[in-house]
């Protein structure tokens, strides 16, 4: 059995693979002996939520939290009956559950449920029988004490092979405008000094996630002395990310390099040149042999002397 905590990580990023393959996950934390509780719950890797059009749709919000304020109302009760059984020792615990159900292209669906204390399997539903599976002795006590006749399991197998599908599509429906959405990132190319040997290409504000920035010198890919940095969340949801050129000044001067910027909402991908690079601090970096001090720096300090050798020799 894969432990819990892997699982965990693994479901909660789980994103589409394919236009038409989905997934749904729910997720409830409670924290023993506080009880306190954290729920949550993701359709293709995001929080669902009714798009601007349609925020103020009560049946929206209503298909957006149902499900998830029913189930948490479960948990609560489930936790508040097992807490006992489990006999916590001093310090706190966990107690977990993550339940989902994805729907593939060729319309064949797939459903979980497992819990877990402590960050290690406790109990898992099969989906197949519709019957717990108990990870150790304190699993089978809280298992015979919260579905001692089936039922529980029985309507857990249930929701899992209809409802979480159905709930699912409609959350789909009322999600696709942001969920769906294709949005055109903004690129740029910079420097920070003229004298700097990095040359950034910056691409931002896109939707979905992947985006592919590439180089090319004199019309060849180029792979060496290329950083690819991480992918970015923004604050309105969308996308930024950049990959740095490491390149000499001379070498820049010499060969025509181009960043290509590639991304779904693109019917052709953005190509930008040498003469599109800005440079954010023109007048900073290393300038000629002053070992990168700045000449107006110098120039101060030798006209502050002046001022006071001069009238001296008066």
């Amino acid at each position: 059995m894969i432990r819990f905590i892997t699982l965990v990580i693994f479901i909660v990023l789980c994103w589409r693979v394919s236009a038409d393959t989905h997934c749904m996950q729910y997720f409830y934390t409670a924290i023993i002996p506080e009880r306190n509780f954290t729920p949550g719950a993701v359709v293709d890797g995001e929080v669902p939520k009714c798009p601007k059009v349609k925020a103020d749709d009560p049946q929206c919000l209503k298909q957006v939290t149902h499900h998830l304020q029913k189930h948490q109302d479960l948990f609560q009760n489930t936790v508040a009956v097992v807490t006992p059984l489990l006999n916590p020792t001093k310090g706190v615990h966990t107690l977990q559950v993550i339940y989902g159900c994805e729907l593939y292209d060729n319309s064949t669906t797939k459903g979980y449920m497992q819990y877990g204390y402590d960050g290690e399997d406790f109990i898992s539903l099969d989906r197949k029988t519709g019957t717990w599976t108990a990870a150790n002795d304190k699993a089978e006590l809280f298992m015979n004490k919260c579905g001692p006749t089936g039922a529980e399991a029985k309507y857990w197998k249930d929701f899992l092979d209809t409802d979480c599908i159905d709930w699912m599509n409609k959350v789909l429906t009322y999600s696709r405008e942001t969920l769906e959405r294709k949005v055109r990132p903004t690129a740029s190319v910079f420097q920070k000094h003229s004298f700097s040997p990095e040359v950034v290409c910056h691409a931002t504000g896109f939707f979905p996630k992947t985006v592919n920035i590439t180089w090319q010198k004199d019309g060849e890919d180029v792979h060496e002395d290329v950083d690819l940095r991480e992918t970015l969340p923004n604050q309105d949801g969308s996308f930024q990310k950049r990959s740095v050129l490491n390149v000499s000044a001379e070498d820049l001067q010499k060969h025509t390099y181009t960043c290509m910027i590639q991304h779904s909402s693109l019917e052709k991908e953005i190509v930008l040149h040498e003469e599109d690079i800005r440079i954010l601090n023109p007048g900073g970096g290393s300038n000629g042999g002053s070992g990168g001090v700045n000449i107006g720096i110098i120039v101060g300090v030798v006209m502050a002397l002046m001022a006071l050798i001069v009238p001296s020799m008066v």
